[in-house]
């Protein structure tokens, strides 16, 4: 749990300041379940300098994050993981689609202020064709077929420019946070079930990296440097998910690299699968180009095979063994699969046994910088 410590004066009315901004729902973020949400009673809780010089995470330790269906509009899912964890997240991921979703403060002053380092997974389409998809009745073949296929959403369209009047005002509103972010653009990018995955929606190689640094480049010059850039592949598994040649943008252009994976669903719904055989040659690919510290940005798992409490247990065993992993981000989820800890208590157990240890105990406050090397 989070511990009370004395805030300095500075950071004391950075947080009271960010009290002063109305929560006005902003309507285009697609995980939105409807309105009515209560502002926040509390500003964002100010840790003291870790030993280290005040990075997030530590040195030896590391995060547990969450992601829930409602996001920064209703936190009552993250209240009821908190309660099966025994531990509250210090990241909380949640999505916007670039066809509706405007900059809005609020969402993030509101995870800032549960005490969570906000991170946006930001995605260039329209969601709307995903949702429409899914209530035909088709394959999730089909599904990915038809939301993978936007073409006023092209790689190229991204990269000459085309969105740089919504990229700027995204820029201009991330700035004026005033604290640390994380930014997970167009992730699961070697898949082929988006409409920004080189392999579909009339991409061709090499758009990925460019759109990338482009999007980069314009919150750079914006005076964006309070954001993680976070490079996010999926785990390979088949033949639908692609290795990673060609696809890292660079050093320069990313701060931490994550991964995608779940155990319970496709292949895995058949037979045990760890973590090291889900995540290990993905993570082994990803040590191959970069250093840079890694986080699993979603995951989770389902009880389709009776192991959902294995292999929480094996997951986190796993964890220390890779190199620069800081992080994992728990997919709080009742999609396609139940995902939940919540409601499972074999799979709570699990999990508060897991992050008891010292390792998860940490605190995020807008005072602390995020870890940039291994």
């Amino acid at each position: 749990m989070l511990r009370p410590t004395l805030p300095r004066v500075g950071l004391a009315l950075a947080g009271v300041l960010l009290l002063a901004y109305a929560f006005v729902v902003a309507p285009g973020v697609w995980r939105d379940p409807g309105s009515g949400v209560a502002a926040p009673r509390h500003a964002p809780a100010v840790a003291a300098p870790s030993p280290d010089g005040g990075l997030f995470p530590p040195a030896g330790q590391a995060f547990i994050g969450v992601m829930t269906d409602s996001g920064p509009y209703d936190f009552a899912p993250v209240d009821r993981f908190v309660e099966a964890a025994g531990r509250a997240p210090q990241v909380m991921l949640f999505g916007a689609d670039w066809a509706s979703a405007a900059f809005d403060r609020s969402l993030f002053d509101r995870i800032a202020a549960r005490g969570m380092m906000p991170m946006l997974g930001w995605e260039p389409w329209d969601h709307t064709v995903d949702q429409a998809a899914r209530r035909t009745g088709l394959t999730d073949r089909q599904v990915d077929r038809l939301r993978a296929t936007q073409p006023d959403y092209r790689l190229a369209r991204v990269a000459r420019g085309d969105f740089d009047a919504y990229l700027r005002s995204w820029a201009q509103g991330v700035r004026s946070l005033g604290y640390p972010v994380a930014i997970r653009f167009a992730h699961e990018m070697n898949g082929d079930w988006y409409p920004w995955c080189e392999r579909v929606n009339g991409n061709r190689p090499g758009d990925y990296v460019r759109a990338w640094r482009h999007v980069h480049d314009v919150f750079a010059a914006a005076g964006a440097t309070n954001v993680t850039w976070v490079w996010s592949p999926n785990a390979r598994w088949d033949k639908t998910t692609a290795g990673l040649t060609g696809l890292y943008p660079g050093d320069d252009y990313v701060d931490w690299v994550g991964v995608t994976g779940y155990y319970g669903s496709g292949t895995f719904a058949k037979t045990y699968w760890s973590f090291d055989q889900i995540f290990g040659p993905t993570l082994g690919g990803i040590r191959k180009v970069t250093d840079k510290p890694m986080v699993v940005t979603e995951t989770g798992a389902a009880d389709t095979t009776g192991h959902k409490a294995r292999w929480i247990r094996d997951t986190f065993g796993s964890l220390p063994r890779y190199p620069g992993l800081i992080g994992l981000i728990w997919f709080e989820v009742d999609k396609e699969r139940d995902w939940r800890i919540a409601g499972s208590p074999a799979a709570s157990a699990a999990f508060a046994e897991a992050v008891a240890g010292e390792r998860y105990d940490v605190t995020w406050s807008p005072a602390l910088r995020p870890r940039a090397g291994p």
